[in-house]
């Protein structure tokens, strides 16, 4: 049976080796774009395979696009299918962010139409303190072809204007509460949030230890966020597109399945002057 939402370290630990199960290291910082590659340089989980947020997961910023547009479907299959993910991979991910950047390749694969595919729950931390083995050694790829099937996950900023007016819409904001209330803003160069959202902070996923919380504590939680619209009704944002789908990965774990990413967010929605803004 695939993974498709979290797994254990203790899981991988007992699949690390088998030739259908496939990890990806995507560990990344903000303010150090060079961090993950020298630190997968340094030490991964055997056998795990990098892939950069900026470069492999996101497109080129054009200025109006926002920081970390979703990338060309076919670029992003060729990449995967060149490191060896087929429709039989069992592929787990994993950063050092809590799961803000693994949430992102967990989307992106879903998105092109791969159901096997999780995060590891805790992260490269929670590997370590598993006692999970680690290597320096670069793994040898088998290419394979990947065939994008892409789903309708994904919603543009023209959609999201359109229906800022409608009942049948629920924007959740995934950033923190200080840039959600357009406070502390350092990245963007427009403070607040856009207009009907609430905030849903996606660290609020995880326990104190940084693993997800029960499915069921998610279930309630988001159910409050809900506040009676279907899993469909949701579209998340966040700064980047990033974050965001940590808290579609939350409502998956939950059973609450079918929302959405507004893959452009708030860096893109603020590009134009145009757009309102709530504060």
């Amino acid at each position: 049976m695939s993974q498709t939402t979290v797994v254990a370290p203790e899981l991988l630990q007992a699949q690390l080796g088998h030739p259908d199960w496939l990890v990806i290291d995507v560990r990344h910082q903000l303010a150090d774009v060079g961090y993950g590659e020298r630190s997968y340089a340094e030490a991964h989980i055997p056998g795990a395979f990098f892939l950069h947020c900026d470069r492999d997961l996101s497109a080129p910023m054009t200025g109006s696009n926002g920081r970390h547009p979703l990338p060309d479907p076919q670029q992003l299959a060729a990449r995967l299918g060149s490191i060896g993910i087929g429709r039989q991979t069992q592929v787990v991910v994993y950063d050092d962010a809590q799961g803000m950047i693994a949430g992102r390749l967990w989307w992106l694969l879903r998105w092109l139409g791969h159901e096997a595919v999780a995060v590891l729950d805790g992260g490269w931390q929670a590997w370590l303190e598993a006692g999970g083995a680690v290597s320096a050694e670069l793994p040898q790829p088998t290419p394979c072809a990947f065939v994008p099937v892409q789903r309708n996950f994904a919603v543009d900023a023209q959609f999201v204007r359109k229906m800022l007016e409608a009942p049948s819409m629920r924007l959740v904001d995934g950033r923190a509460a200080d840039r959600f209330r357009g406070e502390n803003e350092t990245i963007d160069p427009v403070g607040g949030h856009i207009p009907g959202a609430v905030n849903r902070f996606f660290r609020d996923n995880l326990a104190v230890d940084g693993h997800f919380k029960p499915a069921s504590e998610l279930a309630a939680e988001w159910r409050n966020i809900l506040a009676g619209e279907s899993a469909e009704a949701v579209v998340h944002y966040c700064g980047s597109g990033v974050s965001a789908c940590h808290n579609i990965l939350a409502m998956e774990i939950a059973g609450l399945s079918g929302s959405r990413l507004y893959g452009g967010s708030w860096s893109e929605w603020c590009a134009d002057p145009q757009r309102p803004v709530a504060r």
